[in-house]
């Protein structure tokens, strides 16, 4: 146990260089969970309005149609994405600080592959997203 707390004292800076990395992952998948809820709540305020223009008597060919819920689904996805990813960095967190401990320290990308994927993934999203919606959001 004595060796073990030696190791950690004469790694503190690669220690605190580790919870470093770990909370800019919670950061980052706190903000895509917030991002997701973003969206979410903004695809049923859009609906809500629209919902009450309606019946307000305002005719449905002068409104911005609402889309058609895949926002709603990509929110969902992003907070679970977000959850996701904090839950790997804790992860990973944790075995680094094992390997910095043992000294057998061996770089892993694979949380850093799913975020580029995810980026990537949102990125396509987004385009084929807006695209599509363009289409659709007609004022007469």
């Amino acid at each position: 146990m004595g060796d073990k707390v030696t190791a950690r004292v004469r790694n503190r800076r690669v220690h605190m260089a580790n919870e470093r990395t770990f909370l800019a992952w919670i950061r980052t998948s706190i903000g895509i969970m917030a991002f997701g809820f973003v969206v979410v709540k903004f695809a049923i305020f859009i609906k809500q309005i629209a919902s009450l223009l309606t019946k307000a008597g305002f005719p449905e060919t002068h409104l911005v149609q609402p889309p058609h819920g895949y926002s709603s689904f990509f929110g969902i996805a992003l907070v679970g994405l977000g959850a996701l990813m904090g839950l790997l960095a804790f992860v990973r967190y944790k075995k680094v600080e094992k390997q910095i401990d043992e000294d057998t320290y061996q770089p892993s990308l694979i949380l850093d592959i799913m975020l580029t994927l995810s980026i990537l993934a949102v990125g396509i999203f987004l385009v084929i997203y807006l695209i599509h919606s363009t289409s659709d959001f007609l004022i007469t």
